[in-house]
């Protein structure tokens, strides 16, 4: 029996990649083979026949936790003699590397424009450059980028990023697969579904609710939706799901007068209930690797918005994807034409194009033939 290690230092099942890592580890036990998960820290009990590997969470900083692991991970990689190993974060060897947040320098060019202009970014931008960690996590990507592994996109957008920041890269071979949500879970509710979802906010046929879903509240734009909003009829709310401190969102929400249209919900456990009570997604995204919740709410059935700086708008015809994050005033115009040609464009999973995990299962066995 073939052993394969996955390494991510967070084992969940809440997170984009905790949760691609668990059903990864999952289907890859179903398939007969020895699975090991190593993490720093373990939040959920594994699938049948993983064995989660935890090496410990320690350090008194974030680079100090960070190095603890990849150092951890490291050992424990080398003493599991492993056929094969996955990485889906950072690491220090690994035959198949996902890259699902893309090159850090791109990260920093990107997401600047998420902050004023002035004293404010300026400040943030020079903690980025000085910070120990990203110091550490430049020196893990270049080595990453180095090695020989088989390398994997999560979106054509972060292979351009790749390439862009690293341009010895084009001469390589790079893949790319996308997520996918699980369609047995996310799709489009019954009529009574999303009646009962929409009660439960005392909603009627007459409201529209714009909804986006964040723990990265400046990054991913919130404080345009509130002010497009602010342009919009009495009758659109914004509802905005994720675990952050919302006080900065409230306030420019009461400034703008719309205070009372927008519900901040914190953390969401049913997120296809919460695609079930919306008219419409948006997602003005300054830096997006491939936003999960936009492919879940394709799949509720639900028209998208997004921007050209999240891989996952590749799924998006071009009259739904805008370049600039801040211009709520077009993203305001846009949200009102998508409303009203809402059934007018059907959504269907692309099958051509590489989603989800069984690409990666064929990789494993492909690899592990040679």
């Amino acid at each position: 029996m073939n052993k394969i290690a996955i390494m991510l230092p967070r084992f969940s099942r809440y997170g984009g990649v905790e949760r691609f890592g668990y059903n990864l580890s999952k289907a890859l036990a179903e398939q007969g083979y020895s699975v090991d998960f190593i993490c720093s820290r373990a939040e959920e009990n594994p699938p049948q026949s993983v064995q989660v590997i935890n090496v410990g969470r320690y350090g008194l900083c974030r680079a100090g936790k960070l190095l603890w692991f990849v150092v951890a991970a490291e050992v424990a990689r080398k003493k599991g003699n492993y056929d094969l190993c996955i990485s889906l974060g950072k690491s220090l060897n690994q035959d198949i590397l996902r890259i699902g947040g893309g090159p850090l320098e791109s990260f920093w060019k990107l997401s600047r424009r998420a902050w004023p202009s002035g004293l404010a970014r300026s400040f943030k931008m020079f903690r980025r450059r000085t910070a120990l960690v990203n110091l550490l996590i430049k020196y893990i990507e270049k080595r990453q980028i180095g090695s020989g592994c088989r390398m994997v996109c999560v979106s054509h957008r972060v292979k351009d990023w790749m390439i862009q920041s690293h341009p010895d890269l084009m001469e390589r071979e790079i893949e790319v697969v996308y997520n996918k949500p699980d369609l047995s879970l996310f799709s489009r509710p019954s009529k009574k579904a999303r009646a009962e979802s929409r009660a439960e906010f005392s909603l009627t046929d007459k409201e529209i609710v714009i909804s986006t879903a964040t723990t990265n509240f400046a990054l991913k734009g919130v404080s345009s939706l509130i002010k497009a909003l602010a342009q919009l009829p009495e009758n659109y709310y914004l509802h905005v799901a994720g675990g952050r401190n919302p006080a900065k969102y409230q306030t420019l929400a009461e400034t703008l007068g719309v205070a009372k249209r927008v519900r901040f919900l914190g953390k969401i456990t049913d997120m296809p209930k919460f695609y079930g009570s919306s008219d419409i997604f948006v997602l003005p995204s300054y830096y997006d690797a491939c936003s999960n919740s936009v492919l879940e709410a394709l799949a509720c059935g639900l028209p998208v918005l997004s921007s050209r700086d999240n891989g996952s708008s590749y799924f998006l015809p071009p009259d739904r994807v805008f370049d600039d994050p801040s211009d709520f005033i077009k993203i305001k115009d846009m949200i009102v034409t998508a409303v009203a040609e809402r059934d007018d464009v059907p959504f269907e999973w692309p099958e051509e194009i590489p989603c989800g995990i069984e690409p990666y299962l064929k990789m494993v066995k492909e690899m592990l033939k040679k």
